[in-house]
């Protein structure tokens, strides 16, 4: 099957709300990854990422407009040895700490479900690449309402290893705008993974919708050493 192309998929979808790719360069020289986040309250939309250690969080950008931090500031990425953590939400920290633990990545994430914010429920979406003796692979999750009843949660864990070159997996939350928003359903999208850093960072920064795009993390992880670089992209400034 054709990989898709990310930056179609993209444009042609007004509100994914937040979405984590996780794939390897053309060249295979590079695990990549990124995390967008969007909005449509104000809540939502006053937020920027800001560099927090090797990781990133999201920060008010105007703190005045800040009504419920709860759901809106987080840590979305953090790095645990040679391990790369991203999530949409507070669940980064329950992975990190449970791994740091001897846990799983699927037993960390049992612990947690979708997020309280009904009638969305929104889906608690999580990635973890791990970089190991010139090698990479990964692992996706999501966990999710059934069907919008919140009496029953849905966990689905994808693990992708021996990624190959110039392809990815992209996972989002919604499957596109509505009231109440529909949740992402099946498995993480393949996707290509063209160009460098600054080339891959600007093709999913200015495929996002405008209205509704508040921030970007993009990072390039040089497989053989550890060594990356990292692009952030707010809206707001």
């Amino acid at each position: 099957m054709e990989l898709a192309s990310l930056e179609q998929k993209l444009k042609h979808n007004s509100y994914p709300g937040r979405g984590i790719v996780m794939g390897l360069s053309p060249d295979k020289k590079y695990a990549v990854t990124a995390y967008f986040i969007m909005g449509r309250s104000v809540n939502s939309r006053n937020r920027i990422f800001i560099e927090d250690g090797e990781g990133i969080r999201t920060q008010a950008f105007d703190p005045a407009k800040l009504s419920d931090p709860s759901l809106v500031i987080y840590a979305p990425v953090r790095v645990l040895g040679a391990q790369t953590i991203v999530t949409n939400g507070d669940q980064t920290d329950t992975i990190y700490e449970l791994v740091s633990k001897g846990q799983t990545f699927e037993q960390a994430l049992r612990t947690r479900t979708y997020e309280p914010d009904a009638p969305n429920y929104t889906p608690r979406i999580s990635g973890i690449l791990h970089r190991e003796d010139g090698a990479c692979h990964y692992a996706m999750s999501i966990l999710k309402s059934n069907e919008g009843n919140p009496d029953s949660c849905c966990r689905h864990t994808f693990t992708y290893e021996h990624p190959l070159a110039g392809e990815g997996h992209f996972i989002h939350t919604y499957q596109g705008d509505g009231d109440p928003l529909p949740s992402f359903a099946g498995e993480p999208v393949r996707v290509s993974i063209a160009g460098d850093i600054d080339t891959f960072t600007d093709t999913v920064w200015n495929s996002l919708n405008e209205e509704n795009k508040v921030s970007l993390f993009v990072r390039f992880i040089e497989v053989a050493t550890g060594t990356y670089e990292t692009r952030i992209v707010n809206k707001n400034k």
